[in-house]
């Protein structure tokens, strides 16, 4: 098990992030907070812990610095960001593939809020490299055309009584060409505020990136497609 603080490098930022990954790992799961939130969300941290247990490596990152945070705190405007985010999450992808614990494993995006613009914007633009995309009570809408272009599948999940985020949602997935699944979580309201229902939400991101983990090793090679 590797557990360590890094600092990943990129041409306009350095970004801190905790990155934990059981040997062997079967994916790694990118977590792209939003909202104003960062690599410190108990809700992320939560099901991260879950996931770990399932073999899964985590990547908790911050995509704002320092000074990025002090002025989004104040006008909330990086949060609404989504090609800056974007930017990021394909920098932090693209440093995933490069570090040696974690060179060549399936990067799985998972989504909060905001980040889930940017985590399937980056996927869109990453296909090759992302496994799959899971959104937890997250703005798909805010993607725009990038929705279209995602190529990898996506789990949508969203709080049963949280009707305008089920809304949005709704509408975003049916802009979807790629695989994809809306997943309610019962009697469960905005931001998942009881714990059982965060439970809820690690449990079915688990069972779907076990799924596509057993899809993408079922897949022919090239060679043995007809």
């Amino acid at each position: 098990m590797i557990s360590e603080m890094v600092l990943v490098r990129m041409d306009d930022a350095a970004l801190h992030g905790d990155l934990v990954v059981p040997a062997p790992s079967r994916a790694v799961v990118l977590f792209a907070h939003g909202n104003g939130s960062s690599r410190h969300s108990t809700r992320n941290r939560a099901v991260a812990a879950e996931l770990r247990t399932a073999g899964y490596g985590t990547l908790l990152l911050d995509l704002l610095n320092e000074r990025e945070e002090r002025h989004d705190a104040l006008r909330a405007g990086h949060r609404f960001d989504i090609p800056l985010l974007t930017r990021r999450l394909v920098g932090a992808i693209d440093w995933l593939a490069e570090q040696p614990d974690t060179r060549g494993t399936p990067v799985v995006l998972f989504g909060a809020g905001t980040g889930t613009a940017a985590a399937l914007t980056a996927a869109a633009e990453r296909p090759d490299r992302v496994l799959t995309v899971v959104s937890r009570d997250g703005r798909p809408d805010l993607a725009g055309d990038a929705l279209e272009r995602v190529r990898v599948p996506v789990l949508l999940v969203v709080g049963a009584q949280d009707h305008e985020a089920r809304r949005l949602n709704e509408e975003a997935a049916r802009r979807l060409r790629a695989p994809h699944s809306l997943h309610l979580v019962p009697k469960a309201t905005h931001l998942f505020e009881d714990p059982r229902a965060l439970a809820l939400v690690a449990d079915a991101a688990r069972r779907w990136c076990d799924e596509r983990l057993r899809a993408a090793r079922e897949e022919p090679e090239p060679h043995e497609q007809r």
